[in-house]
C-alpha cells in the first residue's frame, strides 16, 4: 500500500506557488508574528517572488523546506508549514507553522503538522523535529504536545517582544 505522506482527510500540503504570493505577503508581513521570527522588517512582493521562483522546493537542496497547506475541497490554502535547519548529518529540523488569522482555532494546524511529522520521519527519515514556542502561546504549546513534542528545554529571555523578553520553550519530537 502506497503511503500519502503529504494528504489527510482536510489537507493536501503542496509546493509553493507563484499563485501564493499574495499570501506569503500577508504572512510574512504581520508585525504580530515578528516576535516569533528572526525578521522584523517587511518583505517586499519583489523578495518574495524571488524565493517563490528561486526555491528549488528540495530540502536536501535548499536545505529548508516551505510547503502550503492547502484543504483538498477547494484548494483555499489556510496556512503555511516549514522545515527549516535541516541537518542531514544529525537527521534533524525544526519546524514552523503560520495559519491565516480567520482559520485558526478549526484544527487545520494539527492535521498540518500531523502530515508534516509523518512526512519528515517517514519519508526523509529524519531522527528528530524541533520547535521554539513562547511560553505565553499556550494554543501552539497545546498542538506542538498533541502531536508527541515535549518540551526539552527553556530558553529565558530569547526573543524580544515589545518592550521586553520572552521567555521560549524550546521542544522536540523525536522519532
Amino acid at each position: 500500500m502506497k503511503t500519502h505522506y503529504l494528504t489527510g482527510p482536510r489537507l493536501q500540503l503542496r509546493a509553493v506557488e507563484p499563485e501564493d504570493l499574495e499570501l506569503l505577503y500577508t504572512l510574512e508581513n504581520d508585525p504580530e508574528t515578528w516576535d516569533v521570527s528572526n525578521f522584523s522588517v517587511p518583505y517586499s512582493r519583489y523578495v518574495l517572488r524571488q524565493y517563490i521562483e528561486n526555491s528549488q522546493c528540495d530540502v536536501f537542496a535548499d536545505r529548508q523546506l516551505r510547503l502550503m497547506m492547502a484543504c483538498r475541497s477547494n484548494g483555499f490554502v489556510v496556512g503555511t508549514l516549514d522545515l527549516t535547519d535541516y541537518c542531514p548529518l544529525h537527521a534533524r529540523a525544526e519546524v514552523g507553522i503560520s495559519v491565516r488569522r480567520e482559520c485558526r482555532g478549526m484544527g487545520y494546524a494539527k492535521e498540518g503538522l500531523e502530515l508534516l511529522c509523518h512526512y519528515a520521519f517517514g519519508f526523509l527519515h529524519l531522527k528528530q523535529l524541533t520547535a521554539h514556542v513562547a511560553v505565553d502561546n499556550a494554543a501552539s504549546l497545546r498542538l506542538f504536545a498533541s502531536c508527541g513534542f515535549v518540551q526539552c528545554g527553556l530558553l529565558k529571555e530569547w526573543w524580544r517582544s515589545g518592550d521586553g523578553f520572552k521567555d521560549v520553550a524550546l521542544l522536540q519530537c523525536l522519532r
